[in-house]
């Protein structure tokens, strides 16, 4: 019989409702599904089901009230960090192919002194 036909229990001190059960376990689902390792043996095949599981055994922690809100602010600042740095590396591989594009040019042109004009261009970094 699976854990989700049976009545749950609820530790009040863990989680203070179903809805915030039902949050959490959408949550770990998702990340279960996405390849997130179990913390728990179960014989369950379910994301959903192992991810009920692993809450009610207390094997994932549910934040509640400001723990809660200072993990979404801290997990956005990560997520925007994240994304800033994604944007970083992506511009820096853009300047490389201008790099390279300005050196075939250069040396097509017959620029011998190609490398000087480079470090003019872009400074100390692009040789």
């Amino acid at each position: 019989m699976d854990v989700i036909s049976l009545p749950i229990e609820l530790d009040k001190e863990k989680i203070d409702g179903y809805y915030r059960l039902v949050v959490a376990a959408v949550q770990r689902a998702k990340d279960i599904s996405k390849g997130a390792i179990p913390r728990t043996q179960s014989k369950a095949k379910k994301a959903t089901t192992r991810a009920l599981e692993e809450i009610l055994s207390g094997a994932v922690d549910v934040l509640t009230g400001e723990e809660a809100r200072k993990a979404i602010e801290e997990e956005k600042r990560l997520s925007y960090k994240r994304l800033i740095d994604e944007k970083q590396r992506e511009a820096a591989e853009d300047l490389s192919e201008l790099e390279k594009d300005i050196k075939v040019y250069l040396a097509e042109r017959g620029e011998r002194d190609s490398k000087k004009v480079i470090e003019e261009i872009f400074g100390e970094e692009a040789g």
